[in-house]
C-alpha cells in the first residue's frame, strides 16, 4: 500500500515512485484485486489522478476501466468513479491553468481516447445502459461523457446511437428527470446528439421533445430566463433548420401559438440583460427558421397563416414600434417581420396597416423608410428596413400601386403635414449619401417589379428641381444624377450610387415600350451610355461599364421602333461602330463574373458586411440572368432575321387569333350542347313523373275493380235468393243472366284495354329512351354511321308495333263502345221494368252507379291517354329540331377543324421553307470559303456590293 500512501499524501520512506509507474500500480490493483473495496479505492486513485496525469491515465487505464463498467454494476460508487476518469480523459474541458501547463499535449488526445473508446460500439450501448440508471453518481457523469464522446468524434457516435435498440429514447427520458443538473446537461447532450443528422432529429421531435422543451422554456419564465432557456432553444433550433418533417409537425402539433407569450414585451423597456437580449434573439431566429424562403414554398405559406392567426405577427408588431428595445433586438424584429409577411398576402395586409404611436398617427412603412434613408441609424438596421420593404412587396400588387400612387400627383398632400413612402423614397434617391441613393433605387425597383402597369403610371411623375425651372419627370432626373456622375460631392461610394441608378432604370425598362420610348426620346441618354461602355476604365468603373451594356441591350430588346432615330437596327450599328459587339458582350459580361453579384444570387436577405459591399439586389440578379442571354442573341441578329422573326411573330399572332376564335365557337358550342342535355334531362325527369302518376292511378283503378268485384258477387247472391223465393222472370224478353254475362264480356274487353294501353306506355317509355340515347351520342361528336343506323332501324320496327297496338286499340274502343250502347239499353229496360221485382231492381240500380262510375273512369283515362300521345308528338318535334341543329353545329365543326389544319400546314409549309434557305445559304457560305474567297456579313456585302459597283464604273471610263 505504500504507493497509496505516496498518491494519498501521506508519508513514505524511500524514494517516490513517478506518476506514470503509480498509475500501472493501480492498474495492475483493479485488475487483480478480489475485494471490491481495493478495487473502487484503487479507481478512486485512478480518478484523482486523470487529470494530472491525463495521458497516462488514458492509455494504461482506459481498458480496466470499460471491464470495471461491465462487471461491478451492481455497486453505484465504483462506477461514478470510473465514469468520472473517462470523462477526465476524454474531454478536453480543463481548467485554465491545467490547459495553459499542458496546452502542447492535449491538443488531439480527447479525439484519441474517444477513437479507442468507441472502437467496440459495446462500450457506447453499455454507456446507454448506464445512463438509464436513476442513481445520480452513475446517470449524471454517464451523461457528461456522453455528451463528450459526441463532442469528439459526433458523425460515428451518432450512428452507434442511432443502430442502438431505443438508443435515442434512452436519452430523451433524461428531459423527464427531476433533478435540474441532469436535465439541463440532457439538453446538451441533445444538442449534440442532433446536429446535422435529419433522422436522428425527427425521431427526438416524434418522442415529445417540443411539448416538453416548451414546458421547460416555460417555467424557467420564457426570455427573461437564464442559460437554460438558451440551451432549450438551440435545441429546438437543431430540431427544426432544415428538416421540413419537424417543421410540419410543430405546425400541426399547435406549437407555434405557444410561442406568443415569449415575445410579450412591457412597457417599461429599459435595462435588459445579456441574458433576455440572447434569448430573445434565439427566440426571433427560431420563428425565422419557420417561416424561411429557403423552405418549400406550402410550408412557409401555412406557417406564415398560423403566425398570423395565433397573434403573433401582432405581437412582432408591437415590439418593433416600442420604445427602448436594444438595437440588435430591433433589427432582428424587423427581419422576422420581413420574412412572415414575405409573399403572403394577409400578412402584407395587416403589416400596411400597422401605425406607430405617434402624433398623428404614422404608418410603419413610413416610419421604417424613414430609418432606412437616414444616415445616421446603424448600417444593419437599415439594411434590415430595406430587406422589410422587398418582403412586404414580393408579389404585392396592391401594396405596389399604393407605393407608387404616393408619388403620382393627384394623390400627393399639398398641404405638406404628412410625409408619403413616395416622398422619403424619392428623398433619399436624390440625397448626397451614397447609401442612401442605393437603398431607395433598390426599394423603389421592388415596387416596379413584373408591374407593366406600375411602370407606365412611373412615367408620369414630375419632381420640382428648383424654383424657376420647369418640373422634370422621374425618368429624367434619374438619368440626370448618372450622367453627372462625379460632379456631385458624395458621402461614401460614389459607384454605388451609379449602380443602384442603373439598376432602378433596368428594372424600370425591362418588358415595357413605353419607357423605352421614353428614355430613348432624350438625345443625351444614347451617346452618354456609348461613351461609358467604350471607355478603358479601371476595376471599379468595370461594373459600371456592364450596368450600362445592360441598359442599352434593355433598350434595343425592349424597342418598338416607334422613334425613327432610334430604332433597332439603327442602335446596332451604333454599337458596331463604336463599341463593337465582341466588346459589348464582354462589358456585358461583367456583371455575372462579380463577385458580389455571386454573393447576392445566394439568397434575398441582403447580407453585406460592410456599405461598401452593397451593390446588387438578390431580384436583380434574377434580371440579369433572364436578359443576359436574349440581349446577347438579340445584338448579333441582322435586320433581315428581325424582321423575319417580327412576321413570323405577326403570324403566330393571326394563328392564335384564329385559334382563340375557334375556341370561342367551340365554347359557345358546348354551351349549347350542355342546355340541351339539361332541358333533355328535365324532360325526362317530367316524363317519370307523369309515368309515376300513370301508375298510381292504374293501381287506383285496380281497387275500383276489387270493389266492383265484390258488389258484383254480393249482387249475384241476391238474385239466387229471390231466384228461389219466386219463379223466373224476363225484362222484355231479355233475361238477367244474360246481362251478367255482358258486364263480364265488357269487364273483359277493359282489362284487355287497360294492358294494351300498359304496352304502348312501355314502348313510348323505349322509344323516348332510344331518342334520347341518340341525342346524347349525336352531341358528344356523333358516333359511327353503323350504330346510328342500327339505333333508327330498331326505332322504325317499334314505330311499326306501335301502329299496330294503335289500331287493335281503335278496335277495340270500337267493340267497347258498342258494349256501352248496349249497357245503356239494359239500363233502360231496367228501369222500365215491372215494380214486382222489388229488391231486385234496388241492386240493379246499384250495378247501374258503379257501371257510370266505371264509364267515367274510363274516359278520363281515354284523355289521359289522348295528353300523354300529344304529349309524345311536341316531344317528337322537340327531338327532330334538336338533332337538325346538332348536324348543323357538327358541319361547323368540322368545317373549323379543316381551316385549323390547314392553317398549320401552311405554317409548317412555311417553316419548312425557311429552314431550307438556311441550310442552303450556309451550304453556299461554306463552299464559298472552301473556294478560298472571303464571306461576310450581310450589312458588310452589302457596302462591298456598292464598292465593287464604283470599281466598274471606273475600269470602263478607263477603256
Amino acid at each position: 500500500m505504500s504507493f497509496l500512501w505516496g498518491v494519498m499524501g501521506g508519508p513514505s520512506a524511500g524514494p517516490q515512485p513517478s506518476g506514470a509507474e503509480t498509475i500501472q500500480k493501480l492498474c495492475d490493483r483493479v485488475a487483480s484485486s478480489t475485494l471490491l473495496d481495493d478495487r473502487r479505492d484503487a479507481v478512486r486513485a485512478l480518478k484523482s489522478l486523470s487529470k494530472k496525469y491525463r495521458l497516462e491515465v488514458g492509455t494504461q487505464a482506459m481498458e480496466h476501466l470499460i471491464h470495471v463498467l461491465q462487471t461491478d454494476r451492481s455497486d453505484s460508487e465504483i462506477i461514478g468513479y470510473a465514469l468520472d476518469t473517462l470523462y477526465n480523459v476524454i474531454s478536453n474541458d480543463l481548467e485554465e491553468e491545467e490547459q495553459e501547463e499542458n496546452l502542447t499535449k492535449v491538443d488531439d488526445l480527447g479525439s484519441q481516447f474517444t477513437e479507442i473508446f468507441i472502437k467496440q460500439h459495446e462500450n457506447v450501448t453499455l454507456l446507454l445502459t448506464l445512463v438509464e440508471e436513476f442513481d445520480f453518481h452513475v446517470r449524471w457523469p454517464g451523461v457528461k461523457l456522453l455528451t463528450s464522446l459526441l463532442k469528439q468524434q459526433g458523425p460515428q457516435v451518432q450512428q452507434i446511437i442511432l443502430v442502438s435498440p431505443m438508443g435515442v429514447s434512452r436519452l430523451m427520458d433524461l428531459l423527464a428527470d427531476s433533478r435540474e443538473v441532469i436535465r439541463n446537461d440532457g439538453v446538451l447532450l441533445l444538442q449534440q446528439l442532433t446536429k446535422s443528422n435529419a433522422a436522428i432529429q425527427k425521431i427526438v421531435a416524434f418522442e415529445n421533445a417540443f411539448e416538453r422543451l416548451l414546458d421547460i422554456v416555460t417555467e424557467e419564465g420564457n426570455s427573461d430566463g437564464g442559460i437554460v432557456v438558451e440551451d432549450c432553444l438551440l435545441l429546438l433550433q437543431n430540431l427544426l433548420k432544415n428538416n421540413n418533417s419537424n417543421q410540419n409537425f410543430f405546425k400541426e402539433g399547435s406549437y407555434i401559438q405557444r410561442m406568443k407569450p415569449w415575445f410579450e414585451v412591457g412597457d417599461d423597456n429599459c435595462g435588459w440583460s445579456a441574458q433576455k437580449v440572447t434569448n430573445l434573439h434565439l427566440m426571433l431566429q427560431l420563428v425565422r427558421v419557420l417561416v424561411s424562403p429557403t423552405n418549400p414554398p406550402g410550408a412557409t405559406s401555412s406557417c406564415q397563416k398560423a403566425v398570423f392567426h395565433c397573434g403573433l405577427l401582432q405581437q412582432l408588431c408591437t415590439i418593433l414600434m416600442a420604445t427602448g428595445v436594444p438595437a440588435d433586438i430591433l433589427t432582428e424584429t424587423i427581419n422576422t417581420v420581413s420574412e412572415v409577411i414575405r409573399g403572403c398576402q394577409m400578412n402584407q395586409d395587416y403589416f400596411a396597416s400597422v401605425n406607430a404611436p405617434s402624433n398623428p398617427p404614422r404608418p410603419a412603412i413610413v416610419v421604417l423608410l424613414m430609418s432606412m434613408v437616414n444616415e445616421r441609424q446603424p448600417f444593419v438596421l437599415r439594411c434590415a428596413v430595406l430587406y422589410c420593404f422587398q418582403c412586404f412587396l414580393y408579389k404585392n400588387q396592391k401594396g405596389q400601386g399604393e407605393i407608387v400612387s404616393t408619388l403620382l400627383p393627384s394623390t400627393i398632400d399639398a398641404t405638406g403635414n404628412s410625409v408619403s413612402a413616395g416622398q422619403l423614397l424619392c428623398g433619399g434617391l436624390f440625397s448626397t449619401d451614397s447609401l442612401s441613393n442605393w437603398c431607395a433605387a433598390v426599394a423603389l425597383a421592388h415596387a416596379l417589379q413584373e408591374n407593366a402597369t406600375l411602370k407606365e403610371q412611373l412615367l408620369r411623375v414630375q419632381l420640382a428641381t428648383s424654383i424657376g425651372n420647369p418640373p422634370v419627370s422621374l425618368l429624367q432626373q434619374c438619368t440626370n444624377i448618372l450622367s453627372q456622375g462625379d460632379k456631385i460631392d458624395r458621402r461614401g461610394s460614389k459607384v454605388q450610387t451609379r449602380v443602384g441608378l442603373l439598376m432602378l432604370l433596368c428594372t424600370w425598362l425591362s418588358n415595357c415600350s413605353i419607357a423605352v420610348t421614353h428614355f430613348l426620346h432624350n438625345p443625351a441618354n444614347i451617346p452618354f451610355l456609348t461613351g461609358q461602355i467604350a471607355e478603358n476604365l479601371g476595376e471599379e468603373e468595370q461594373l459600371v461599364q456592364g450596368l450600362c451594356a445592360l441598359l442599352l441591350g434593355i433598350s434595343i430588346y425592349y424597342n418598338d421602333n416607334s422613334l425613327e432615330n432610334y430604332r433597332k437596327e439603327k442602335l446596332k450599328q451604333l454599337i458596331e461602330k463604336r463599341i463593337g459587339r465582341e466588346n459589348f458582350i464582354e462589358k456585358l459580361g461583367f456583371i455575372s463574373k462579380h463577385e458580389l453579384y455571386s454573393r447576392a444570387a445566394q439568397k434575398p436577405q441582403p447580407g453585406f458586411s460592410s456599405p461598401e459591399h452593397m451593390m446588387f439586389d438578390h431580384e436583380f440578379t434574377k434580371l440579369v440572368k433572364e436578359l443576359e442571354g436574349v440581349i446577347s442573341k438579340a445584338i448579333y441578329k441582322s435586320s433581315e432575321e428581325d424582321k423575319k422573326e417580327e412576321e413570323v411573330k405577326k403570324t403566330l399572332e393571326q394563328h392564335d387569333n384564329i385559334v382563340t376564335q375557334y375556341k370561342k365557337v367551340i365554347r359557345e358550342q358546348d354551351q349549347e350542347l350542355e342546355e340541351l342535355k339539361q332541358r333533355i334531362t328535365t324532360l325526362m325527369s317530367q316524363n317519370e313523373q307523369l309515368q309515376a302518376t300513370v301508375t298510381q292511378q292504374v293501381s287506383q283503378i285496380q281497387q275500383h275493380k276489387d270493389q266492383y268485384n265484390l258488389l258484383k258477387v254480393q249482387l249475384g247472391k241476391d238474385t239466387q235468393h229471390h231466384n228461389s223465393h219466386g219463379d223466373t222472370f224476363q225484362m222484355n224478353g231479355i233475361q238477367t243472366e244474360e246481362v251478367s254475362k255482358l258486364k263480364e264480356e265488357l269487364e273483359e274487353w277493359k282489362n284487355k284495354h287497360e294492358l294494351l294501353q300498359g304496352q304502348i306506355r312501355e314502348k313510348d317509355f323505349l322509344i323516348e329512351k332510344l331518342k334520347s340515347s341518340q341525342l346524347e351520342i349525336g352531341t358528344t361528336e356523333l358516333s359511327s354511321q353503323s350504330s346510328r343506323s342500327g339505333g333508327l332501324d330498331h326505332s322504325n320496327e317499334l314505330q311499326k308495333e306501335l301502329e299496330m297496338l294503335r289500331s287493335q286499340l281503335q278496335l277495340q274502343s270500337a267493340e267497347i263502345s258498342q258494349l256501352l250502347i248496349e249497357n245503356q239499353k239494359l239500363q233502360v229496360m231496367n228501369t222500365t221494368a215491372d215494380p214486382v221485382l222489388g229488391d231486385s231492381g234496388a241492386i240493379v240500380t246499384k250495378s247501374s252507379e258503379l257501371e257510370g262510375q266505371l264509364e267515367q273512369q274510363i274516359k278520363e283515362l281515354k284523355s289521359e291517354v289522348k295528353a300523354l300521345s300529344e304529349e309524345k308528338e311536341s316531344l317528337k318535334q322537340h327531338l327532330d329540331s334538336s338533332s337538325s341543329t346538332v348536324a348543323i353545329l357538327q358541319d361547323e365543326k368540322i368545317k373549323l377543324q379543316q381551316e385549323v389544319a390547314e392553317s398549320k400546314k401552311e405554317q409548317d409549309d412555311l417553316l419548312v421553307l425557311l429552314a431550307d434557305q438556311d441550310q442552303k445559304l450556309s451550304a453556299l457560305k461554306i463552299k464559298l470559303k472552301d473556294l478560298g474567297v472571303p464571306v461576310e456579313d450581310e450589312d458588310d456585302i452589302e457596302s462591298g456590293d456598292q464598292g465593287d459597283e464604283d470599281e466598274d464604273v471606273e475600269e470602263e471610263e478607263q477603256d
